[in-house]
């Protein structure tokens, strides 16, 4: 296990270039299963979950070719289907959440799929009800094996496309189904379907491949099956919530920190929640420049009421950004609520702020009121451990804005999702250091 040590009060300065979307990466990587042909994906990210993929893919029978460390060629045109009964198979899949998207691929190509019940952060209940439902209704079999923990699920009598209306719009669930429905004949129809823009990202690419898509950037998809797929080059979108992590260190070390190249464009709602929070947040062209030299004071609503920033459905805040808005509320000037609707443990990691000397109530499970100290610095670092992906860099914010010297314990859970981040944190002037425990 790696720990990070963190010397807090030092302003950053510079410039950083984010690095490609994490969850957009795991969608159109699951994706390459449904062709036997080449497709290229490049601008991935270099990360702990997204290796561990891709490592999955090739005991499957994925071949992959890495022509740089941020683009591969994957070819899925001898897949090993017998390996999914193995041992080894539930062990690593089992390990990582993003393994849930191998099931509307292998189902749609080869009409079987077998899955662990798949791991990743803690962070409350993280249900499947809206995958496997939707591809019952397209005519899929489903069996649950209590004993060792797999769905199994399976099609004898093959899939046809039907109108899917989903209990919650959920991303994966969402990435799923489509990857289903495009070798499924007859037309899908899927309404209240997550639109973010990496589900944008990942029919596109499947269009690219020859998939016949209508609506793409609604939630309203018709997606008319076809007989296969070709491969096909794409692009991976820059990281929305690492871009918004950036601005998040810039606002709580009072620096000046301009990110490059950040798909403007693709971040809907954030910059201007940052702004609501008092965040200065500069646009110019496709960069964002944060250049924070004074404390930021929080707005209030139009009646005078206090700020609440939630997590909401796209267009609105993804939940992922929510640990970072909390912990840069505690040094703003002014009061905020936090409302976590979709996850009921992701607030738990507060008690490790409270304790670096935060003005936080944790009114429940879900919610978590925030008075700011107005004032840079108003920390002092601790001894903590990251509970997971967001929560991790949730943390390293607070450590990095701190008086005195933080230590961040069990950081394999930052590294599941961001990549080289002491490197890169350190030509930005921070004082940061990986030791291994």
């Amino acid at each position: 296990m790696s720990t990070f040590i963190v010397e807090g009060g030092h302003k950053l300065h510079g410039t950083i270039k984010p690095q490609g979307a994490k969850n957009e990466a795991l969608e159109v990587i699951c994706a390459t299963l449904l062709t036997p042909e080449s497709v290229t994906i490049s601008n991935i990210p270099d990360i702990l979950d997204i290796r561990n993929l891709i490592s999955l893919l090739n005991d499957m029978g994925v071949k992959t070719v890495y022509s740089d460390r941020h683009t591969c060629t994957f070819t899925a045109d001898n897949i090993d289907l017998s390996y999914l009964d193995t041992e080894d198979f539930r062990k690593k899949a089992s390990s990582l959440r993003g393994s849930v998207m191998i099931i509307g691929p292998l189902l749609a190509r080869f009409g079987k799929a077998i899955l662990p019940k798949p791991g990743g952060d803690k962070i409350g209940r993280r249900r499947l009800d809206t995958h496997f439902m939707g591809m019952i209704q397209l005519g899929a079999s489903f069996e649950y094996d209590s004993e060792l923990r797999l769905y199994k699920i399976s099609a004898p009598r093959g899939l046809k496309g039907k109108y899917l209306l989903l209990d919650e719009a959920s991303v994966t669930g969402t990435a799923n189904l489509i990857m289903c429905a495009a070798l499924t004949p007859g037309i899908t129809t899927i309404y209240n379907a997550a639109c973010e823009p990496y589900i944008q990202q990942l029919c596109r690419m499947l269009v690219k491949m020859g998939a016949d898509i209508q609506g793409i950037g609604s939630n309203l998809l018709t997606i008319k099956g076809v007989d296969s797929l070709k491969g096909a080059s794409h692009r991976c979108l820059p990281d929305m919530i690492e871009i918004g992590s950036f601005i998040g260190m810039a606002a709580m070390t009072g620096s000046d920190i301009l990110l490059e190249n950040v798909g403007l464009q693709d971040l809907g709602i954030m910059p201007e929640m940052f702004r609501r929070l008092g965040v200065s947040i500069e646009e110019d062209g496709d960069n964002i420049r944060v250049n924070q030299s004074e404390i930021y004071e929080v707005e209030t609503f139009i009646d005078g009421s206090i700020m609440t920033f939630s997590d909401a459905t796209w267009p609105g805040l993804s939940p992922d950004l929510l640990s970072i808005f909390l912990v840069v509320a505690t040094q703003a000037r002014g009061s905020v609520l936090i409302h976590q609707k979709m996850f009921e443990s992701r607030l738990f990691f507060v008690d490790k702020l409270i304790d670096m000397g935060a003005r936080i109530i944790l009114c429940d499970p879900h919610r978590a009121a925030v008075i700011g100290s107005g004032r840079f610095q108003s920390m002092h670092g601790t001894t903590m451990v990251s509970p997971d992906i967001r929560a991790g860099i949730a943390l390293l914010i607070a450590a990095l804005g701190s008086k005195g010297v933080s230590r961040i314990q069990n950081i394999n859970q930052i590294d599941r999702g961001y990549e080289d981040i002491e490197q890169r944190l350190l030509k930005l002037g921070a004082r940061i250091m990986r030791v291994e425990d």
